[in-house]
């Protein structure tokens, strides 16, 4: 398995990557073909559905970014993290939980995410 700190650094590089043709091979380059993901506000499946969701999410809350919020944590092909989306170096308006399965390849399969924090009208 690939070293899961790198793949979580990579992962929150795909949802702050705004240039689509950037974000895209990114995204060709942590995730699985058919991986899912999965959130209290979508669930959608493939690279496909997943740009679209990060691009939407982009919209939403531009001009924001994601940071990881503490160590990750991993065993056998699974790993968990904490992380913070809000204006760089400053309090996050959002904190979230994921747990992501890593396949073979050390590309992301699945990801189960948990919103900790949320800002107003979310």
């Amino acid at each position: 398995m690939t070293d899961a700190t790198a793949l979580v650094d990579r992962y929150l590089a795909v949802w702050n990557a705004t240039e689509p043709e950037a974000r895209r091979a990114l995204l060709d380059e942590v995730f699985a073909p058919d991986a899912r993901y999965t959130d209290p506000l979508m669930s959608v499946q493939g690279r496909d559905q997943l740009d679209a969701a990060i691009a939407a999410a982009q919209g939403q809350f531009a001009g924001l970014v994601f940071s990881s919020g503490g160590a990750v944590d991993a065993h056998h092909d699974i790993a968990r993290f904490t992380w913070n989306l809000g204006p760089e170096g400053q309090e996050p308006a959002a904190i979230g939980f994921d747990v992501i399965e890593i396949d073979k390849d050390g590309r992301i399969t699945s990801v189960l995410g948990f919103l900790d924090k949320v800002p107003a009208g979310m």
